[in-house]
Parts: C-alpha cells; sequence; structure tokens
C-alpha cells in the first residue's frame, strides 16, 4: 500500500500516476472516508480522555454525595458516547481498509507510457551462438510429444492444463529445476523449500488480494490460497519483522508448484506448455535497502538474463508500459524466450520493483544504523526461472532430424546425456 501521508498531502500527483495504469481505484472516496476516520478518532480520543478525568474526579468523592451522583451519571453518558463512537470507526474502518487496498503502486518515472501489452518495449535482444535448428517446429506437433508431455490423463485425472511429464521429460524438467536453484546459489540466494497454501494476511501483503481473486484456487472451507508463485510465501516469511540495516540486502529463492486459473485467457494461443494451470518455477526475491532497489532490480533481471544465457536460448527483454504493469509493481521487466517453432516470444520471468508497497502492507521495516528510525524495505521479485515456456524453446529450438533434443552443454551434467530420445 501507498504513504498515507503522501496520499494525504501529494493526492493530486498520485491520481495522475495511478492513472496511468490498468487498475480502477477511488483515491476522492478514500480520502474522503479518511477524513472521516480522523475525526472519529479525534472524537474517540476526546471522550476517552474526559472519561479518564472523570474517573480522577470520583475516586475523591464522597460516595452518595450529590457530586458523586452527579459524575456518576456523567461517567455513564460518557460511556454510552464511547461505545457508540467505537462501533463507528468499526463501521468506518472496513470501507476505509477496503478502499485503501484498492489503490495500486504508483509507476516509476522511467516506465513507458502505455495502454496495453503493444505499447511494452523491447530494450535488449540476444541470441546463442549456435543458433536455432532448421528443423524447429511447435513443441506439441513434434509426433512423439504426447507420449513424453501426457495432456489427454492429466484432464482425465484433474482437467485442462494439468498435463504428466513422463520418464525422461521428467527427468529434464527436474534438471532445469535444479539448475535454477544451483545458480540462484551462486548467485547469492538462500534457498526456501516453502508452503504452497497461504492465508489471506499472506496474499494481501503481496498485493494478490484483493486484485487477483478470480485468479487463485480457493479453498473456501480453510480460507486457503494455492500460490500463483513462490513470491507470496517467500515475501511473507519476514511479515511483520524488522531487519538491522546491516542485514540487507536479503535474497532468498524458493521452487514451488503454481497454480493459476487464468480465468479469462483462453481465447489466446494456449497449446502445449504455452499456458497451464499448474507449472513449476523457482522464484527469486530481495529485501533491500530503499536507496538501492532500482541498482537491486538491474541485478536481478542480470541473474534471470545468465540462465538463459547458459541454457542458449534467444530471449528479448521488454521494459513494461504503465498500462500492462502489474498492480503492486513500481517498474517491471519481462523477459521472453524466442520459440523457433511457434516463431513467437513467451514470457519465462517478470523481474518486478515493488517498492515499499508490499513491505507496508506486510509490515516489513528495517532499522538504520545512522539515526536509528525505522523505516520499510524495498522488495523485489522475479522468475529464475518459470520451467514450461523454457522447456518449450528447448524443444523447438534444439530439434534434431531424427527428432531428438540436444540437451543444452550445460543442462548435461543433470541430465546426464547429450540427447534425448523419446
Amino acid at each position: 500500500m501507498l504513504s498515507l501521508d503522501d496520499l494525504r498531502k501529494n493526492a493530486s500527483a498520485i491520481k495522475a500516476g495511478v492513472a496511468k495504469k490498468k487498475f480502477s481505484c477511488d483515491i476522492d472516496g478514500f480520502l474522503a472516508v479518511d477524513s472521516k476516520r480522523r475525526e472519529c478518532i479525534a472524537h474517540f480520543e476526546a471522550l476517552r480522555y474526559e472519561q479518564n478525568s472523570a474517573n480522577d474526579r470520583v475516586s475523591s468523592l464522597e460516595k452518595g454525595s450529590s457530586e458523586f451522583v452527579s459524575v456518576i451519571a456523567e461517567l455513564k453518558d460518557l460511556s454510552l458516547k464511547v461505545k457508540n463512537i467505537e462501533a463507528k470507526i468499526r463501521e468506518i474502518e472496513g470501507e476505509w481498509r477496503s478502499l485503501y487496498l484498492s489503490i495500486p503502486n504508483v509507476p516509476h518515472e522511467s516506465v513507458p507510457i502505455g495502454r496495453t501489452e503493444n505499447d511494452n518495449i523491447p530494450i535488449l535482444t540476444w541470441e546463442p551462438p549456435s543458433g536455432i535448428s532448421k528443423l524447429a517446429m511447435p513443441h506439441y506437433d513434434i509426433p512423439w510429444f504426447s507420449s513424453a508431455i501426457d495432456f489427454p490423463r492429466g484432464v482425465k485425472v484433474t482437467g485442462a492444463g494439468f498435463p504428466f511429464y513422463i520418464g525422461d521429460m521428467a527427468r529434464l524438467v527436474r534438471s532445469l529445476l535444479t539448475f535454477f536453484l544451483d545458480e540462484a546459489k551462486n548467485n547469492g540466494y538462500t534457498e526456501f523449500l516453502c508452503p504452497i497454501l497461504v492465508n489471506p494476511a499472506s496474499a494481501t501483503a503481496t498485493g494478490q488480494l484483493p486484485d487477483k481473486e478470480g485468479m487463485m484456487y480457493h479453498d473456501a472451507q480453510d480460507d486457503l490460497y494455492c500460490i500463483p508463485t513462490a513470491e507470496v510465501p517467500v515475501t511473507n516469511f519476514f511479515r511483520d519483522e524488522v531487519f538491522s540495516e546491516s542485514d540487507l540486502p536479503i535474497l532468498r529463492c524458493g521452487y514451488t508448484p503454481c497454480f493459476r486459473r487464468e480465468a479469462g485467457s483462453w481465447g489466446r494461443d494456449v497449446r502445449g506448455l504455452n499456458r497451464l494451470h499448474q507449472f513449476d518455477k523457482v522464484e527469486l526475491v530481495k529485501w533491500v535497502h530503499p536507496d538501492e532497489s532500482f541498482k537491486e532490480l538491474e541485478n536481478l533481471r542480470a541473474d534471470a538474463e545468465r540462465i538463459l544465457q547458459k541454457l542458449e536460448i534467444s530471449y528479448r527483454v521488454l521494459s513494461i508500459c504503465t498500462g500492462d504493469i502489474g498492480f503492486a509493481h513500481s517498474k517491471q521487466y519481462d523477459l521472453e524466450v524466442w520459440a523457433g517453432g511457434q516463431k513467437r516470444w513467451l514470457e519465462v520471468s517478470s523481474c518486478s520493483n515493488f517498492t515499499d508497497f508490499q513491505a507496508r502492507r506486510a509490515g516489513t521495516k528495517f532499522r538504520s544504523n545512522a539515526d536509528g528510525k525505522v523505516r520499510n524495505v524495498h522488495t523485489l521479485n522475479g522468475s529464475g526461472l518459470a520451467v514450461p515456456r523454457v522447456l518449450a524453446a528447448i524443444l523447438e529450438n534444439n530439434l534434431q532430424e531424427d527428432l531428438s533434443v540436444s540437451v543444452p552443454t550445460v543442462l548435461r551434467p543433470y541430465v546426464g546425456m547429450e540427447f534425448l530420445k523419446f
């Protein structure tokens, strides 16, 4: 969430920034409710002061005296007024919080202005020396595809978008995940193995709620959500905690399966591995000093890029425009790999700086070495990486004449073979 002080003092600038994003919110409505809330709280505090003063007076009076009886009557009246104003505050508090949580983060000044994904700006393209197989075809059209990644049986067992990976294909997926985690460790990230179900407080802290209810699988009985990304449990690990400034930056990573309903996305090209309801991903998360967060974003992006370079996969980096950037995001880069068979770009990572937006929701702070004051940290995260589309690019770009797949050199020690035949 944004700073209350900023919202009260710089509402015009914040409204102008938020208007560049795709999310609707009522900042004027929030400020009106905020003003009522502050008035009620001030009234409550004044009544409590009167109540305490009356209690002090009555303790020194003779019981049964006319003044004692008068003060007791005053206390009863004050008690009723306090209860009424408390009830009013509780009523206002719900509306206040709902409006407050609906306000998205403001995009950084360096974010390109735009309305849709078509306005995202490519800022870098990288191609491997080895190039792309001239035999590349869409991975879902490779003759052996359905015997190595079984979608029909996934539909039988669960539903669309929940495939089985079989034999050496499962080995390749596992190898990719181990490689991703090893790379994260080499870059200074400490590995977490974390829960894949979270409570509403966790989803609210990272900005999934109240923005993405329709995108998450929800168990109503226990009020728990299947995570859409490891960002949610990993970021909440330090919820309501205070670091020492000397602890920063803190780097963590986590592998999890991820679950996304992808509501409303089925009109797009979603064949094969392009869009799944369950997929595997390694997430990179940082807690950093506010003065360092945009430099750390570039470092985070570089960590994700190096993985693609080592896998020898063509990719590009997009600077995401204001109309396509996420709810909690201040600045966002997307990394897309080139799928040579489909002849299209596929997103495999988003690297984002949330500034203090998530930290303010999560209550994650640090204590300054200079003056001992407590401040909000800045949080960042990025995929390092998501498996399905990386896998799709490997299968398409490395396809051989005999329909085997050349394993990227860096993965061969993990897979234990140079070519995969299915």
